[in-house]
């Protein structure tokens, strides 16, 4: 029987029991930030890859028509969507939203809308011409209205303009 439970039971004391959880806490806060950053940083490598799909697309429509297009989807498009596209939204299987805001620029013909529901305002000044194209994806990765933009051109070059993480 030890000093402090008189009835032979022996369990954690109030003070045992706060400092675990104050442990606890204190590892939560340091690895919670952690896990939203590779859980961000997983969405990008998304990008990467719809974005140099996208520009191989490009290119190969530039190989056949000798120009650039804006299209993406649909009649004389260049035949690009992301894998699985549903309509846009929250039913689809990425996140960014993907393409071009041109003038008169439709859903599913010039951009692609992801899960993140990002508008078609945030991907920018982007377009395509005979000869080069200006392609980007935007998304609001942590929530608050920051918005993590890339873009890629007819080059190749592939650059984060806004970093939203």
């Amino acid at each position: 029987m030890n000093k402090f439970n008189k009835s032979g039971n022996s369990g954690f004391t109030i003070i045992e029991l706060m400092i675990v959880v104050s442990i606890i806490a204190f590892l939560a806060t340091v690895s919670i930030p952690r896990y939203f950053n590779y859980y961000a940083k997983a969405k990008q490598a998304e990008v990467a890859m719809n974005l140099a799909s996208l520009h191989t697309a490009q290119e190969a429509y530039f190989a056949e028509h000798g120009e650039y297009c804006a299209k993406l989807s649909g009649p004389d498009g260049i035949g690009w969507q992301p894998q699985g596209y549903k309509g846009g939204g929250e039913q689809e299987n990425f996140y960014y939203t993907y393409g071009f805001n041109c003038e008169g620029a439709q859903e599913g013909i010039n951009y692609f809308t992801g899960k993140l529901k990002t508008p078609k305002e945030n991907l920018g000044n982007t377009y395509a011409s005979k000869t080069e194209f200006l392609a980007s994806a935007a998304g609001d990765v942590t929530g608050k209205k920051v918005y993590d933009i890339w873009q890629i051109d007819q080059d190749r070059n592939l650059k984060n303009t806004n970093k939203g993480i």
